[in-house]
């Protein structure tokens, strides 16, 4: 008796040093959050989406959401706090919107997305923060930028047109914690660059880059959308070569005109 005692006393200090860090996250924070993800996301999102996330059907038989499981925190926070998600309604792509959920509910949502399968994670704050880039990176950004973006969100970041009524959004009102989620994850039609396909510190500049622009000043007065020769063009021949016309018939219409004498 006093060894299967003693056994007892052994497993249950054994127990109380290696268990309670598990047992209080039963009853955590992170675990009041991931219910209260799940309850946000029954009442939401699991219309679309399934109650359990693997993806739902409409009742013609098609898809009406994808499965999530295993998209990770990153991109429900970035669906959610654009107001992509919740979708108002299906169509060719969904487009942003004032978000339905604050910062404590979508971080609820993206941690029970999360606790379903592993995914990329919401990047750390300094994965994002240029405020001390150097002139170097934001020259590097905009050659990656030029490189892999152009074709899509126009070498201004002002966006542009895809087919099949799909778009390349503007990207001048995104934040940078928004543009790198956009690129771990890869958000409708954008491809995904991860870490393996685009290095952290390659993300990093490239929000530079893009941050310059939406900081930068257009010393003509006008960008014009700065759409290059397209908009400027069109600005010299409507409104340049218009406004010429016009002063021209307006002289024509004050020179007083001659009359011959009849012979």
């Amino acid at each position: 008796m006093p060894v299967v005692g003693t056994a007892l006393v052994a497993v249950g200090l054994a127990y109380a040093a290696l268990v309670p860090n598990g047992a209080a996250g039963a009853d955590g924070p992170q675990s009041q959050q991931i219910e209260e993800g799940r309850r946000l996301f029954a009442v939401g999102c699991a219309s679309c989406h399934g109650l359990h996330a693997q993806g739902g059907t409409n009742g013609e038989g098609r898809m009406a959401g994808p499965s999530l499981i295993g998209v990770g925190a990153a991109a429900v926070d970035f669906q959610v706090s654009t107001g992509r998600m919740p979708a108002t309604q299906p169509g060719a792509q969904i487009p942003q919107k004032p978000p339905v959920y604050n910062e404590d509910e979508t971080a609820a949502l993206a941690a029970y997305i999360a606790s379903l399968a592993p995914g990329p994670a919401i990047p750390a704050s300094d994965a994002y923060d240029v405020s001390k880039a150097t002139q170097e990176e934001v020259t590097r950004g905009g050659e990656l930028f030029r490189t892999n973006c152009t074709a899509c969100h126009n070498f201004a970041g002002r966006g542009g047109a895809l087919p099949n009524g799909r778009y390349a959004p503007s990207l001048m009102s995104t934040t940078p914690r928004n543009m790198y989620q956009a690129m771990l994850t890869g958000p409708q039609q954008m491809p995904v660059f991860s870490d393996a396909v685009l290095l952290p510190e390659d993300k990093r500049a490239v929000i530079a880059y893009i941050v310059a622009l939406q900081d930068a000043k257009d010393p003509g007065g006008f960008g014009l959308g700065r759409l290059g020769p397209v908009s400027e063009g069109l600005w010299g021949w409507l409104i340049g070569i218009g406004l010429l016309v016009l002063v021209a018939v307006w002289i024509g219409a004050r020179v007083p005109k001659v009359h011959r004498k009849q012979e």
